[in-house]
């Protein structure tokens, strides 16, 4: 497939994102609309696009590879996932529309105090700028490997990065959080065409008996097991992924600001929560749309004796860059991968923004002489704060230490969980001054734990993890704190 092709289409395809950009920000870029889309977006224009944000490159290239080792086990997740948006949409939602943040961690500060809310904050920006950075990497290798290489062009590694946060940056500087909306669905809508036209096009490849036999060879092929009982000690324990996916919800969707930022932009609480449930039921189609394309492509390269790849990460590249499923599907495929993680990746940009602004310098407390300015050039610091990121990436060039880094920003949501839980559910007072110490002793005892448990029990601990940093983070605010005189928030 030519690069020239491939540079046409992501270029007219960012040419459309920017001119959504200036029609959907034609009358004003103020502060209000980047952070909160002046409240006035459409439920369902932010449910559909938080499919794509959820869904991020990774996701797109890793998940139809997954089901060798996994089935389709990871649906046990997507379940629990249900119940994690239940308390979102029934719990936190209401809660973050009464108190009309714009930063959810405001919160911490209204319940605990200041260096609850900065902790909580600061936990975001952390854990943000990783996982953004390493999604746009992975995104400026696919430009590398796929467009300039090819092109015999000796063009290094940073001016791609570059380029690649650049396109987010032009697109998303005026409008932020009220562009993102708009953009986001068409980059969702990219992303599932791709998918749903890779889906067809295999289907119609593989030699079976119509499409009842397809459908017969789906419900027998060993690849589609779902449920797993047997073993609790598996990762793939039903019970294990089922309350993970349910946490992981709540942690890294309804207490990121990222995710959240986009539901208060809704006219209310009850459109917030139709987007909340509607795309939570989406999400269960999608991923089940998936995992169902990596059945199909297995069954493919087995009929067609094509050599299994290195990883299974590459296994959808493979096949749909390098010419064996058309052009076509070549160019969805590109499309997708770049939709797929910058629709993650220029809401977390805003996210940064938005927090950096609110919750550490204080915009809305404070008096700036250009509040507009002080956010454009926070925006600018953002996009450079994730240019040096990906660059450090590429230096250190070693897959493991890579992905160690985007492990680590996950131990972040813990202590966020158990803040937050704690200050729900208890009423107890507890002492500001010790939570940035409990919010980072719980993760360094967790990761001593996980050590510890798989050493001396050949117990390897998952994303159980997360619940274990949350109890943790919530036993240090118990012990810490003293019996409330004041009413609950």
């Amino acid at each position: 497939m030519s690069p020239w092709i491939i540079l046409l289409f992501v270029f007219g395809y960012f040419a459309f994102l920017i001119g959504i950009s200036y029609l959907t920000t034609s009358k004003t870029d103020s502060n209000d609309a980047f952070f909160t889309g002046n409240r006035q977006s459409p439920w369902y224009i932010v449910a559909f696009g938080m499919i794509g944000t959820s869904l991020s490159g990774v996701t797109f290239i890793s998940v139809p590879g997954w089901v060798a080792t996994s089935q389709f086990s990871y649906m046990q997740m997507v379940f629990g996932y249900l119940i994690g948006y239940l308390v979102i949409g029934l719990v936190l939602l209401p809660l973050y529309y009464r108190m009309n943040l714009v930063s959810i961690y405001s919160f911490l500060e209204t319940r605990f105090g200041f260096n609850a809310y900065k902790t909580g904050a600061w936990f975001f920006l952390i854990s943000r700028i990783l996982g953004a950075s390493f999604r746009l990497y992975l995104v400026a290798i696919v430009f590398q490997l796929a467009i300039f290489e090819p092109l015999g062009y000796n063009v290094p590694f940073f001016v791609t990065v570059l380029l690649t946060i650049t396109l987010i940056w032009l697109y998303t500087f005026r409008g932020g959080i009220k562009t993102i909306v708009y953009t986001d669905t068409l980059q969702t809508l990219f992303m599932l065409t791709a998918v749903g036209v890779t889906l067809y096009t295999v289907a119609n490849q593989i030699d079976l008996e119509g499409k009842w036999g397809l459908i017969q060879e789906l419900q027998q092929h060993e690849y589609t097991q779902i449920f797993f009982f047997d073993d609790w000690k598996s990762g793939k324990f039903f019970w294990k992924q089922f309350l993970a996916g349910a946490f992981i919800a709540i942690a890294m969707t309804g207490l990121d600001q990222d995710m959240m930022q986009k539901n208060l932009t809704c006219r209310n609480v009850k459109d917030a929560q139709k987007n909340m449930f509607w795309f939570s039921s989406s999400l269960v189609l999608v991923n089940l749309l998936f995992l169902t394309l990596g059945v199909l492509l297995y069954i493919f390269i087995s009929q067609q004796g094509i050599p299994m790849p290195e990883k299974s990460d590459y296994l959808y590249p493979m096949l749909a860059v390098g010419g064996h499923l058309g052009p076509f599907v070549g160019v969805l495929f590109i499309l997708g991968l770049i939709a797929a993680a910058y629709s993650s990746a220029d809401s977390a940009l805003t996210a940064l923004t938005t927090s950096f602004c609110v919750d550490i310098l204080g915009i809305e407390r404070k008096k700036f002489k250009d509040p507009a300015k002080t956010r454009k050039l926070t925006h600018i610091g953002m996009s450079f704060a994730l240019l040096i990121v990906i660059s450090v990436f590429q230096l250190i060039n070693d897959e493991s230490v890579i992905k160690a880094l985007f492990v680590a920003a996950g131990y972040t949501y813990g202590p966020l969980l158990g803040l937050f839980s704690f200050g729900i559910i208890s009423k107890r007072t507890v002492n500001d001054r010790t939570i940035p110490i409990i919010s980072i002793v719980s993760p360094v005892l967790c990761y001593g734990i996980k050590e510890i448990s798989a050493i001396q029990f050949g117990y390897t601990l998952g994303f159980e993890l997360l619940i274990l940093n949350a109890l943790l983070t919530a036993l240090g605010l118990y012990f810490t704190s003293s019996k409330s005189t004041q009413p609950s928030t």
